[in-house]
């Protein structure tokens, strides 16, 4: 069974920065490829970044330029730094192997003064 355990959320005031850290199981974790999604209230699960695992990455166009999505195979870990946060990034955040649909617990950002 794959497990997922996403850290790294908080409370920040706008223009400011979150990591964001996700744990994941499994023996193929070098060449999957993982994403990081968000589900804000009163809306539908997006995903906001992915990345193989050769390391090509994609962003969502709300993203694109703020956040940047990496990976540690080492580790079986992927991360989301996030910068220049706006409120409208509030949300709580997930990893997931893009493959295959199990979810974590999460992780809550809220960007607020």
């Amino acid at each position: 069974q794959v497990q997922l355990v996403e850290s790294g959320g908080g409370l920040v005031q706008p223009g400011g920065s979150l990591r964001l850290s996700c744990v994941a199981s499994g023996r193929l974790f070098r060449i999957s490829s993982m994403g990081w999604f968000r589900q804000a209230p009163g809306k539908q699960r997006e995903l906001v970044a992915a990345i193989t695992g050769g390391g090509s990455s994609n962003y969502a166009d709300s993203v694109k330029g703020r956040f940047t999505i990496s990976r540690d195979n080492a580790k079986n870990t992927v991360y989301l730094q996030m910068n220049s946060l706006k409120p409208e990034d509030t949300a709580v955040y997930y990893c997931r192997y893009i493959a295959v649909e199990i979810w974590g617990q999460g992780t809550q950002v809220t960007v607020s003064s």
